[in-house]
């Protein structure tokens, strides 16, 4: 998942980041509110870890803006929809801090300092809400993906999948089975700055199929990839 950290500390900035990454997911870092606001307007978040305490005014300012912006879908520009789960991060530990954050349209409060497992955690919840899913696993006909372990099984049997490879697979199947671009994929599996090959999509789509089977993920030619609602 594409995730946004608003961290004016490069320390925790940094460790939050890496901890994404290793969890499979593309981290950008913004520093101040101006910084993450524009990012917001332009890049389409699958999630945001937001501190309050930044450099040019409160977090809580930036959730408001973002919850009460139009939709960049609906309104013709890109962007990341008004709705994308936030978690709020910060000392801030009273109750009417947290009353407040969650009044606000926070989905979730974890205070600092927190174990980046914890933090991993409080994410994948997050993502199960915005999918409607109570379970931790997916299943998707004899599929079976667990985002907490990022392991795969086909009736059963473990399907070993690369970093890359899984995040393409739950992306593409949490959004089923909405046709989705090469440059919407790479956007969710590659943060600012990242190198990658022009053709890096086609070739992890093309292990996903060689190990998962040809007719899981659809091409619409010109278009995009897309998983379709039921198996079969």
């Amino acid at each position: 998942m594409r995730v946004l950290v608003v961290e004016d500390d490069p320390g925790i900035a940094s460790g939050l980041a890496a901890a994404l990454r290793a969890d499979g997911h593309a981290p950008d870092v913004c520093g101040n509110l101006a910084g993450a606001w524009a990012a917001l307007r332009v890049e389409a978040f699958d999630a945001m870890l937001l501190d309050l305490g930044l450099p040019d005014g409160d977090g809580l300012d930036l959730l408001a803006r973002l919850r009460h912006q139009p939709n960049p879908i609906s309104d013709g520009h890109p962007g990341t929809p008004p709705d994308v789960p936030v978690l709020i991060m910060t000392a801030r530990d009273g109750v009417k801090d947290r009353i407040a954050g969650l009044d606000r349209g926070a989905d979730d409060y974890i205070i600092k300092p927190f174990d980046a497992n914890e933090m991993l955690a409080r994410l994948r919840a997050m993502f199960r809400r915005a999918g409607g899913r109570a379970r931790p696993q997916i299943e998707y006909g004899s599929l079976v993906i667990d985002p907490a372990a990022h392991t795969v099984s086909r009736d059963g049997i473990p399907v070993p999948v690369g970093g890359r490879e899984f995040a393409l697979l739950l992306t593409l199947l949490q959004d089923r089975p909405r046709v989705m671009s090469k440059a919407r994929l790479e956007a969710a599996l590659y943060g600012f700055g990242e190198g990658l090959e022009s053709n890096a999509i086609e070739v992890h789509i093309h292990h996903l199929r060689r190990k998962l089977g040809d007719r899981l993920i659809r091409t619409v030619r010109g278009v995009g990839y897309f998983i379709p609602e039921k198996s079969g």
